[in-house]
């Protein structure tokens, strides 16, 4: 059975909070990645930046669902739902789009683990942290990958 050590990519590319939106886009297209973790000046994990993260800012704005009584507007929504998405569309840097508090998996998680966190959740991009350091990332791809060598053997 494999487990998070046998798959992940223990090269990590980072980056932080400060980075710019437009560093982030060159770096993913130029490496051909679908995301990074977000690391402070510490090197310590404070969220994942994912292409997912980059569409939703370039999308419309989409008001939420309202009730229209007497010309009185009543949002289905709660309002810092709205608020958290315009503060993602106007964002200029990784720390202002990023999702914080990331899932992330040991070493040790299986194969199995990993898959049904990135479907339950919709994840693309697991940061694999051990004593609280990054220590390989896990993406869509090496999954697949994993997976097209386990069915070959």
């Amino acid at each position: 059975m494999l487990h998070a050590r046998d798959i992940m990519t223990k090269e990590v590319i980072t980056a932080t909070p400060e980075t710019s939106i437009a560093e982030l886009s060159k770096l993913l297209e130029n490496r051909r990645i679908g995301g990074v973790p977000v690391v402070d000046k510490g090197g310590r994990l404070v969220g994942v930046i994912t292409q997912n993260d980059l569409v939703e800012r370039a999308r419309d704005l989409e008001l939420p669902p309202a009730i229209n009584i007497l010309d009185f507007h009543v949002y289905i929504q709660i309002p810092s739902h709205l608020f958290h998405r315009v503060e993602k569309m106007l964002g200029t840097t990784v720390g202002e789009v990023m999702s914080p508090n990331p899932m992330t998996v040991g070493p040790g998680a299986p194969l199995s683990q990993i898959a049904a966190l990135m479907s339950r959740q919709k994840v693309h991009t697991i940061p694999v942290v051990e004593h609280g350091k990054i220590v390989g990332v896990i993406g869509k791809i090496d999954l697949v990958r994993a997976l097209a060598q386990e069915k070959a053997q």
